[in-house]
């Protein structure tokens, strides 16, 4: 299995996963002109992918699902709460699921969605194996429950939420009422937060960290190291950053 991010932040989420001969698009919070661009980059063309995911309806994760599956006539799974929004359009092969189910399969690899508290209808977020590997994904969640972390065990890579630094929210440019969203219970991970789930987690088979949806204005690359070094130092060596506006290279797990 291999992954890819296209794109983590406020003006776009996009995750690249392969496996077993597998393309799945996680989100997409592109024009499906600019994610087409961006799957170029990693020598991918958009006809070539089997399916996209949706976790949410916001649109920083769901702007392009709508016109990149009719251009290319792919299918698209999506929970009943966040489908019931229509914030996607007529999509041309439905697959509607729900936030408790069972793992299902997609083409050779399996994907098990899970429920996670954000402030959206029917969130969701995944974890994707295939006959020896297991990716986690975990963003746009306001805090960590036991089911989360029972989710996340055994990993041999995860992407996580950093989204905002704790002081730097609460001294930053947002006003009250959007500080207490970001950092409320249905909010977004802090950085604290991100370093108390590794805590927790054992990381004997975890190859790649990866983390994700850095706030712009909230928080800094040091802020999160200092901080995830401070809980996980043994981390270090396995530990990456997603971009805005870049595309990281394949981590192959």
């Amino acid at each position: 299995m291999r992954f890819a991010s296209l794109g983590s932040g406020s003006r776009g989420n996009a995750t690249l996963v392969e496996g077993g001969g597998t393309r799945l698009l996680l989100d997409n919070g592109f024009a499906a002109r600019e994610v087409t661009r961006r799957l170029e980059l990693l020598d991918v063309a958009a006809d070539t992918l089997d399916g996209i995911l949706v976790t949410h309806e916001h649109q920083d994760h769901i702007r392009g699902v709508g016109a990149l599956a009719r251009r290319y006539q792919i299918p698209v799974w999506i929970t009943h709460g966040t489908h019931r929004l229509d914030r996607c359009g007529q999509l041309p092969d439905l697959r509607l699921i729900h936030s408790h189910q069972d793992a299902f399969t997609v083409g050779g690899l399996t994907v098990q969605p899970y429920p996670v508290p954000h402030d959206a209808r029917e969130p969701i977020q995944f974890v994707f194996q295939d006959k020896t590997s297991k990716l986690g994904i975990l963003t746009d969640a306001g805090r960590v429950t036991p089911h989360i972390l029972e989710m996340l065990v055994g990993c041999d890579a995860l992407l996580l939420e950093c989204n905002h630094d704790l002081e730097m929210l609460a001294q930053g440019p947002y006003p009250l009422s959007l500080q207490r969203r970001v950092g409320g219970e249905l909010g977004h991970l802090s950085n604290l937060q991100a370093a108390e789930l590794l805590a927790q987690l054992d990381h004997g088979r975890l190859q790649h960290l990866l983390i994700a949806h850095l706030s712009e204005k909230n928080n800094r690359f040091q802020c999160v190291l200092d901080t995830l070094m401070s809980k996980v130092p043994e981390l270090e060596e396995r530990l990456r950053f997603t971009s805005q506006g870049q595309v990281t290279g394949w981590f192959e797990i």
